[in-house]
């Protein structure tokens, strides 16, 4: 037998083949025998023998060749286990981890995608709320002028000094909000 045989389809599909049909053709010689040796048994009374004695005897005899014959049987299925996994855990293996691969970069793309439509539609929607004029914009409240907080010539004149201090506010509330309509 040659060992690199066994590491290729063809070759481990015959072994197993072989080995299941070997162990089939046991299990049913073993049932055979089982039976014959049953009967036998059953039919041949050794001195000294009670009423149920030899259907006992030939129960035990009897039972240890069906449990030779249950192990054949399972072998046999072991066998084709043997080839089934071996097709499924070395053979198929490269192409299941090629699709496998091929989803996980599918999903991939997938939430890179989505997350690129949700980026440029905020995008979008900055942009928009950005270049319209607020007396357009939806909800918004006018304005009468934009506040100015600074004022470009000295910007430490229009806070109050705290108390104490030397210089009384030239700026009132007033100043930094628009006045409502007065009528």
């Amino acid at each position: 037998m040659d060992i690199n045989a066994l590491f290729t389809d063809e070759g481990l599909r015959a072994f197993t083949a072989t080995v299941r049909d070997q162990h089939v053709r046991d299990a049913q010689q073993y049932g055979q025998i089982a039976d014959i040796v049953r009967r036998r048994l059953e039919q041949t009374p050794i001195e000294g023998d009670r009423w149920m004695a030899k259907k006992l005897r030939a129960w035990k005899v009897s039972r240890q060749l069906k449990a030779m014959q249950k192990a054949s049987g399972e072998a046999a299925s072991k066998a084709e286990a043997l080839y089934a996994t071996y097709v499924n855990e070395v053979l198929e293996l490269p192409q299941r981890r090629a699709v496998a691969e091929a989803k996980k970069l599918e999903r991939k793309n997938g939430r890179q995608a989505a997350v690129g439509a949700a980026v440029a539609k905020s995008l979008d929607k900055t942009v928009t709320a950005l270049n319209t004029p607020q007396e357009q914009a939806p909800g918004a409240v006018p304005q009468a002028r934009p506040a100015e907080f600074v004022t470009p010539d000295n910007p430490w004149n229009q806070w109050p000094v705290a108390a104490g201090g030397e210089q009384a506010p030239t700026r009132s509330i007033n100043d930094y909000f628009a006045k409502g309509e007065q009528g």
